[in-house]
């Protein structure tokens, strides 16, 4: 959604900074899923994508104590337990062979945007 069509709609947003190289990696790793996904039919093999929006592993410990996002701000990031992104990937593993999820989204119930931020709300 560009800025205007956000002004238009009154969304107050900020992205958050450093933004292209995550949202191409991102694009690519969705392209390369459904690839995958339609050429691995014909062997039983099902390909899904897990979207995981800030977990708590040992990794994103940084994110604890705030993000940069594109205005300068450093909003602390809300976190969810990265038990709950197991629980997905369980849960589509468990599915039958005639069924899969090609892509599923696990996020932080207040994330922004996706989630139910305050940021993203009208004003």
């Amino acid at each position: 959604m560009g800025a205007d069509h956000q002004q238009r709609l009154g969304l107050r947003a900020r992205p958050p900074a450093e933004l292209a190289p995550y949202t191409a990696t991102k694009n690519a790793v969705a392209g390369l899923t459904k690839a995958l996904s339609l050429e691995s039919r014909a062997h039983g093999i099902s390909v899904g994508q897990i979207d995981v929006g800030n977990a708590r592993p040992p990794m994103a410990a940084r994110m604890e104590a705030g993000v940069p996002q594109a205005d300068g701000s450093v909003p602390l990031a809300p976190l969810m337990d990265v038990a709950d992104v197991a629980r997905a990937a369980h849960n589509m593993a468990k599915l039958p062979l005639d069924a899969h999820v090609l892509q599923t989204t696990v996020v932080a119930n207040s994330m922004p945007f996706v989630g139910r931020g305050r940021r993203w709300r009208r004003p």
